[in-house]
């Protein structure tokens, strides 16, 4: 059995018995006319898939919310027209589904049965929750259809109607626009005096349009819009303003006997100031591979030198004035603090920005991770896991190809102690990324929480590669990964600097000192930890108790798959002078 969320849509035609009463043949030849030719060609088109048909109606499953309710409008649509009109009942619900040899099951399925049941004919009748997730992305009006009783279903059910008959109803989910980081890439100029080696050079820069083009947070200008400006000596400001680009890559390449030098750097297109650069100096031995490699360095570093800067100039803004992009943006910077005051901040901007627009999956992505991080530092309410995995699901439904999402899918499950999925889940994360140097430490440190240690170790070593300029966050896990595979010196040296971002590396940084039989390093190390406590528990109006310090914040301790792991860490902290 397979559990997924999904939005199940059963459809059923409506007075088919007694159709079927005056004109047998005739109602058939009419209905399977009508699946083949209207229903599954539109359910195709929305990314759905048909389950079963059953008899006078069918069953889909969507991954999509978006997609099914735009799905049953045009159907809807489609069949009332002509002199005589084939009609249909549809409800639409998301929730949990449980599948099994080609078919789906659950009280998800059942739900949307049950709406079908009370819908109007011709008409759409979708759950509170579909509601909650499409209502303002689809332009048509809705009308509050009311709470049911509904059998077997213990809470009585909110329900709503999509009303008016208006063609703009069929129209698809139209996103809200945003305003993205736009970057354009400019050809890289070919400075050797062999002009073969322009297809070299614009070779490099086609492959990082590509590769940013990955990135959801970046609107990338087309190569054929950037490389316009080759021959033209043009003010790169002047370049910027035509593009409509807020940032610009360009660079230089360089080719002297067998060796190559590729020159790139990142500006700010209005003010030139230059945010990023690097050199690359390579053996020419194979021109394909060191294309490759540099185009996948260069590609892993940008996004995040974009997206602080972009988060810089979001923040100068106050927060009532932010879009709910700019929100998200602001909250994913707070949350890489990974501590308990700026989580706080970045779950009140998150749950703004998820009201003022529904449609962004990332949203829901960095609300589930506050959830996580409380976890971490034994701040949580008991029902954080439900949350977290609950939010987490709606960010996959709505966007089911971000390697973002789909890591933090991952900690959902860990949070809900869900192993094998969670396993599953971080596999299939790493199968879809490609240079997202940060997706993939945090996919390594969810294999370290499963005690899959050297799996761990070898992510987030390539993840480490990839961006040497990577955040601090990243050395906080390497840190954690060389303490469970027994490198207490490389751990220290990890946990040092930048990456005390929380009481936990405290924690490791005392327990390494202990192993290591360096006592009076260790308990000064402890100490830390226990002040660093004191004030995130003091931070969230958390009383602290004796409770607190002896569970050793039990929501993180109950993230380890494999008890012997956290307890080399309770062990450590006990050397070092804990006392509970």
């Amino acid at each position: 059995m397979e559990r997924q969320l999904a939005a199940i849509l059963v459809a059923d035609m409506v007075g088919y018995t007694s159709r079927m009463e005056q004109d047998e043949s005739g109602t058939l030849t009419a209905f399977s006319v009508c699946m083949d030719q209207i229903v599954t060609p539109l359910v195709n088109r929305h990314r759905g898939r048909i389950i079963k048909l059953m008899g006078d109606g069918l069953l889909a499953s969507f991954n999509s919310a978006a997609d099914a309710v735009s799905c049953a409008i045009e159907w809807q649509r489609a069949t009332s027209e002509g002199s005589d009109p084939i009609r249909f009942r549809i409800g639409i619900n998301l929730g949990d589904i449980i599948m099994q040899d080609g078919d789906v099951f659950g009280s998800g399925v059942n739900l949307a049965a049950r709406l079908e049941q009370l819908a109007p004919p011709g008409g759409v009748l979708v759950s509170d929750a579909v509601y909650r997730v499409v209502g303002n992305r689809i332009p048509v009006p809705w009308e509050d259809a009311g709470t049911h009783s509904i059998k077997n279903v213990f809470e009585p059910v909110r329900a709503w109607r999509v009303a008016g008959d208006n063609k703009a109803d069929a129209e698809p989910p139209k996103p809200a626009a945003v305003k993205k980081a736009a970057i354009a890439v400019l050809p890289l100029h070919n400075m050797s005096d062999d002009p073969e080696q322009a297809f070299f050079s614009d070779g490099i820069a086609e492959d990082i349009i590509m590769g940013l083009s990955r990135f959801r947070t970046l609107q990338v200008i087309s190569r054929n819009a950037s490389f316009r400006f080759r021959a033209q000596d043009i003010d790169p400001a002047e370049i910027a303003a035509a593009l409509g680009a807020d940032y610009l890559v360009e660079g230089s390449v360089r080719k002297a006997g067998s060796r190559v030098r590729i020159s790139v750097q990142l500006a700010d297109a209005v003010t030139g100031t230059q945010l990023w650069s690097e050199r690359y100096d390579r053996e020419l031995e194979d021109i394909l591979s060191v294309q490759d490699e540099v185009t996948r360095s260069i590609v892993a570093v940008l996004p995040g030198r974009v997206q602080h800067d972009f988060v810089d100039r979001s923040a100068q803004k106050p927060a009532d004035e932010m879009k709910a992009y700019e929100l998200m943006l602001r909250s994913k910077a707070l949350r890489d603090g990974l501590n308990a005051r700026d989580t706080a901040k970045a779950r009140a901007l998150l749950e703004r920005a998820v009201a003022l627009d529904p449609s962004i999956a990332r949203s829901y992505m960095y609300l589930s991770d506050t959830y996580v991080i409380d976890l971490w530092l034994g701040l949580a309410d008991p029902d954080a896991p439900d949350h977290a995995l609950h939010i987490a699901r709606k960010g996959a439904a709505l966007d089911n190809r971000d390697p973002y999402i789909q890591d933090q899918l991952g900690f959902a499950y860990l949070c809900a102690r869900l192993w094998d999925e969670a396993d599953v889940q971080f596999e299939k994360t790493i199968s879809l990324i490609e240079n997202e140097a940060e997706s993939m430490a945090w996919c390594g440190y969810g294999f370290l929480l499963l005690g899959r240690h050297d799996k761990a170790r070898e992510v987030v070593l390539e993840a480490m590669r990839l961006d040497p300029l990577h955040p601090p966050a990243i050395d906080w896990i390497m840190g954690q990964v060389e303490f469970f595979c027994g490198n207490f010196e490389a751990a220290l040296g990890l946990l040092i600097g930048e990456a005390r971002l929380n009481s936990l590396a405290a924690a490791f940084m005392a327990a390494s000192y202990a192993h290591l039989g360096r006592q009076t390093e260790a308990a000064a190390a402890l100490k830390d930890f226990i002040s660093e406590r004191r004030d995130e528990f003091g931070g969230r109006g958390i009383e602290v108790t004796e409770e607190n310090f002896s569970i050793l914040a039990h929501g993180f301790k109950s993230m380890w798959r494999q008890s012997d792991d956290f307890e080399l860490l309770a062990v450590g902290l006990r050397k070092a002078g804990l006392s509970n």
